[in-house]
């Protein structure tokens, strides 16, 4: 997928005022959270200014400028004052600590709910399109990694890159009271610091999008290799899997490798240059307490406040990771979001009417650019009639019943629904009309009652139980220990292919659909249930439309008409009779699957009129 490729330069401030967005609802946790991370900033800084009162105050008996209140002159009253001092300053600062973290996770988690909600339903408005281009392994990676990235950037990143500013101002002003001349050593070191910084950030940019990538590839491989694992171990694949998964697990080793690398030399870097800054300073005191321009104990807060300040410098170095990797994320879950629905609603929607009539008027339709699918395809289908689709595979059978649900737009001529263009209804309006089985059944996990209602509110239990009774599936049913509450395992793995093709045959019947789309329903049941489903069938489209796409022509012999595709145009049209008379496509069709092999003659096909 192209969004997984790296690019060249991160746009952190536009993500982040995206991501921020997602903060506002949120604004009064945000404003107590700002509040406790200053706090916690000026406790955290009183600790050396007090250790450098009681050093110059009991210890040299120094003279103690800027006091903010009056010591006694005996040492053990003095130093138990400071040392009180001292345990509230710690314990405010631990408790402002909790604070802050417990505040801003809670709402770092209410976010992301929000953000994976919107995520989830944002899927849900996407084309089918969109799925087809796009594997599902890396579509999951978007609600589930990234979004864990995201988590990561606002339950500790933010905080912590905001508490790391307001620790160095503060460290700064103390700084610059207690001495500009040590104050200046210590600045000295930042340049260099910055420097190893941008170049850190550099490495661990590029690093961080190679994983992430790497990630979605993985996830990527594992859901097409395990929902592929029967097809990988019945042709002895594994070895080959094997070796591809490692090509891909390699790319993700060596980004880490190189993170790891980077991570490597920085964090030496700055230690090292922090050392040299110590003993600078330990110079400069050696020189300054005997000629009487600093005394011992400012020294001694120097070199406390000294590490103190090259720590939130290496703290924000590795928050830039976490905002480096979370911006490589929130780009990837933007450029979802972004992605506009190539099906969209009209500006002014009209009411579905109550005439069903289906009209396909010169219908052009192709999946990409103009290599067609359908050419030139025009019919009606008036309502009560049931219409089948026959012809060989990849005729465009299947393409039609998308086209009339409008997962797909056509690129030339109608689809009418009562004389009315199906571009000017909602999606979900014309859809609500429709209800489909499809030659694959898709069952959720969940139970049978949930699969056959799919949470459609007001459904009774009589009804469920007539829906599975007019497909025959009600004898299985009741043969259940928990019945409709039978639990259904993932794609209804506990269940035979025609027992989950027989709860998909439910589904559609419970809602009562206007039109009925039955796309290759019986191809894989077997002929055992394939007899159950058309003993059935002249009930269950009784009074409604029909569609019924079918490889066993057995099923559609009944049918109202017969539609004839052969390379995307209609062909033949007209009755069962009609059309073996014919003797053309349907015939032929007919003939491969009741006749015996030596009595087929070969039959010239018509070839498709050019574009």
């Amino acid at each position: 997928m192209q969004a997984d490729e790296p690019k060249g330069k991160l746009y952190d401030g536009q993500m982040l005022r995206r991501l921020a967005v997602y903060l506002k609802p949120y604004k009064a946790s945000v404003a107590g959270t700002l509040v406790l991370v200053t706090l916690h900033g000026l406790f955290d800084s009183l600790g050396p200014l007090l250790t450098r009162y009681a050093v110059d105050r009991y210890f040299t008996h120094s003279p103690v400028s800027n006091l903010p209140f009056a010591l006694p002159a005996d040492p053990y009253n003095g130093l138990t004052i400071l040392t009180i001092a001292y345990l509230t300053v710690v314990i405010l600062t631990l408790l402002s600590e909790f604070g802050m973290t417990l505040l801003m996770n809670r709402t770092a988690q209410h976010a992301m709910f929000d953000l994976r909600r919107d995520l989830f339903t944002h899927l849900h408005r996407l084309d089918i399109a969109y799925f087809d281009r796009n594997p599902i392994g890396r579509i999951v990676t978007r609600v589930t990694s990234d979004v864990d990235m995201l988590n990561e950037l606002f339950s500790s990143g933010f905080v912590a890159i905001l508490g790391d500013l307001l620790m160095l101002l503060w460290l700064l002003a103390i700084l610059l009271s207690l001495s500009p001349g040590m104050t200046l050593i210590v600045l000295a070191a930042t340049p260099l610091v910055f420097a190893a910084t941008m170049r850190f950030r550099t490495e661990v940019a590029s690093s961080n999008r190679r994983i992430r990538t790497a990630v979605a590839a993985i996830n990527s491989f594992l859901q097409e290799h395990i929902n592929g694992i029967a097809i990988v171990q019945l042709f002895n694949r594994e070895a080959r899997s094997r070796s591809d998964f490692a090509r891909i697990n390699r790319e993700h080793t060596d980004a880490y490798k190189d993170s790891i690398h980077a991570y490597g030399w920085f964090y030496p870097i700055v230690e090292f240059l922090g050392m040299i800054t110590l003993a600078a300073l330990l110079v400069y005191g050696g020189v300054s307490i005997p000629a009487g321009t600093a005394s011992l104990g400012t020294v001694v807060a120097f070199f406390q406040y000294a590490i103190r300040f090259f720590r939130p410098i290496q703290d924000l170095s590795e928050k830039y990771n976490v905002l480096q990797a979370a911006s490589a994320a929130s780009e990837r879950i933007f450029q979802l979001l972004d992605t506009v629905p190539a099906i969209q609603p009209p500006a002014t929607p009209q009411a579905v009417p109550q005439d069903t009539t289906i009209t396909f008027e010169n219908v052009w339709f192709a999946y990409k650019d103009e290599e067609w699918i359908l050419r030139d395809i025009s019919f009606t289908i008036r309502p009560g009639e049931t219409v089948a689709i026959v012809g060989h595979t990849g005729a465009g059978k299947t393409t039609l019943t998308n086209l009339l649900l409008r997962f797909y737009d056509i690129q030339r001529g109608s689809i009418k629904l009562g004389g009315i263009d199906i571009r000017q209804f909602r999606p979900e309006d014309l859809r609500a009309l429709f209800a489909i089985v499809l030659q694959d059944p898709w069952l959720f996990t969940g139970d049978i009652r949930s699969n056959i209602t799919l949470g459609t509110p007001g459904l009774s239990e009589a009804q469920i139980r007539q829906a599975a009774e007019r497909v025959n599936l009600l004898p299985f049913i009741d043969q259940l220990p928990s019945g409709l509450s039978e639990p259904v395992a993932e794609r209804g793995a506990n269940f035979s292919t025609g027992q989950k093709q027989l709860i998909s045959f439910a589904r559609a019947l419970v809602h009562e659909p206007s039109v009925l789309i039955l796309d290759e329903a019986t191809s894989s049941v077997d002929t055992d249930t394939e007899l159950r489903i058309r003993d059935a069938q002249r009930e269950l489209l009784a009074g409604r439309t029909a569609i019924v796409i079918a490889h066993r022509l057995s099923t559609i012999q009944s049918a109202t008409r017969i539609m004839a595709l052969h390379k995307g145009q209609l062909i033949e049209s007209g009755s069962h009779a009609e059309l073996i008379a014919l003797g053309g496509i349907y015939w032929r069709l007919y003939e491969l699957q009741y006749a015996q092999p030596a009595t087929i003659s070969p039959l010239p096909l018509p070839e498709p009129s050019p574009s």
